[in-house]
C-alpha cells in the first residue's frame, strides 16, 4: 500500500509539473505594429509577468495582427487557442453584448473621465461579465480617442461625410452611428485596411491618432478631421480556464502586470495626442479642427435610439461620473 501510495504521489507531482510547463509559455497578441500605444501594452505584461515569477511564465507577443485581426484573437482566446490578446473594443460586443454601451459616441467627456469610469465601478462590473463567455478580462487600456481620415475631400461638418465609404470596426453600435451620418459603412478587419485605403476600396476610416500613426495612414489619407466622436477602450483578455488553473499568487501577479501595463499603454496614447497632429501635418496630411458640437448634435436621432436600447439611466450613470 506504501508503495501504491508514493507511486500515485510520483504520478500526481508528475502530473502538477506537467500542467505548470504546460501554461509556463503563453502568447498574446495585438493588431497594430509593436511600436505603438498597444505594442507597449504588451510588451509590459509580459516583462512584468516574466519578472515576477521569476522566469516561470514567459508570454511571446505577437503583433500587427500575425495572429489574425481582433475578431480572430478574441475567439482563440475563448477557444483556448491562445492563451492572452489586447484588442479594441470594436469586436467585442459580439462577444460580450454589455459592453455595446461603451462605444456609444460622444459619451464620455474625455480620456479623464473615461478611465475614472473604466477603473471604477462601472468598468468592474464591465470586467465581470466576461467570465460566463469564457474570458478573464484583466483590465481595461485605452486605444484612444476616435477621429476621422479620408482621401476624397475634407470633412468640416457632419454634411460632408454623406456618401462617403468607410472602413468601420466590426460593431453595431459604431455601424449604426456612422449610418446615422450619412456614411457607407464597410466593416473589415484592421490587417486589412491600409491596403483597402491604397486601393481605394474604401475612402477613409476612422481611428485614435497612435493608431494612424503606428499604421502609417498618412501614406495612404490626405485629410484627417479631428472629430473625437468615440473614446474607444482597449481590453486584456485571458482565457478563463488558463486563468482559472493559475495558483492564487499568479492570478494576482497577472492582475498586477496588466495594471502596469495600463500604465504604459495610457502614457503612450496621451505622448501620441500631444505630439500626433504636428507629426502628421509635417508628413502631409491636412488637418481639419472641427466643430465638435456640431457632429454631436447630427447624432441626436441615433442617440435618442441608443437611450431606448441601453436605458437612458444607464447612460446618465457613465455620464454622471467625475
Amino acid at each position: 500500500m506504501k508503495l501504491k501510495a508514493i507511486a500515485s504521489a510520483i504520478g500526481v507531482a508528475a502530473a502538477l509539473t506537467l500542467s505548470q510547463g504546460a501554461w509556463a509559455q503563453m502568447k498574446i497578441s495585438i493588431s497594430v505594429a509593436q511600436n505603438s500605444h498597444q505594442g507597449i501594452a504588451i510588451d509590459t505584461m509580459a516583462k512584468e509577468v516574466e519578472k515576477r515569477t521569476n522566469g516561470r511564465i514567459k508570454i511571446q507577443p505577437f503583433y500587427s495582427g500575425s495572429l489574425g485581426g481582433e475578431r480572430e484573437s478574441i475567439e482563440a482566446v475563448q477557444l483556448g487557442t491562445q492563451e492572452l490578446t489586447f484588442t479594441s473594443t470594436g469586436p467585442v460586443p459580439n462577444f460580450v453584448p454589455e459592453a455595446r454601451i461603451l462605444d456609444i459616441p460622444f459619451l464620455f467627456r474625455d480620456k479623464a473621465h473615461a478611465r475614472a469610469v473604466l477603473d471604477g465601478p462601472i468598468g468592474q462590473e464591465m470586467l465581470a461579465k466576461f467570465e460566463a463567455k469564457g474570458f478573464k478580462a484583466l483590465a481595461w487600456g485605452e486605444n484612444g480617442v476616435r477621429h476621422m481620415t479620408n482621401n476624397k475631400r475634407a470633412v468640416n461638418a457632419p454634411e460632408d461625410l454623406k456618401g462617403l465609404k468607410m472602413r468601420t470596426m466590426e460593431n453595431p453600435v459604431h455601424i449604426a452611428a456612422y449610418k446615422g451620418f450619412g456614411i457607407v459603412t464597410t466593416p473589415m478587419a484592421f490587417p486589412e485596411v491600409f491596403t483597402a485605403l491604397q486601393q481605394g476600396t474604401v475612402d477613409g476610416q476612422e481611428n485614435p491618432l497612435s493608431v494612424i500613426m503606428a499604421a502609417k495612414f498618412e501614406q495612404v489619407q490626405k485629410h484627417l478631421s479631428l472629430t473625437g466622436h468615440v473614446y474607444s477602450p482597449a481590453i486584456f483578455l485571458m482565457n478563463k480556464a488558463a486563468f482559472d488553473k493559475l495558483s492564487a499568487a499568479d492570478k494576482q501577479i497577472f492582475l498586477d502586470a496588466a495594471k502596469e501595463a495600463v500604465k504604459a499603454n495610457r502614457a503612450r496614447v496621451d505622448e501620441d495626442d500631444a505630439k500626433g497632429v504636428a507629426e502628421l501635418r509635417s508628413k502631409g496630411m491636412q488637418v481639419i479642427d472641427v466643430d465638435k458640437a456640431k457632429f454631436v448634435s447630427a447624432l441626436g436621432p441615433v442617440n435618442a435610439e441608443f437611450e431606448k436600447q441601453f436605458g437612458k439611466a444607464n447612460i446618465d450613470r457613465i455620464r454622471a461620473v467625475k
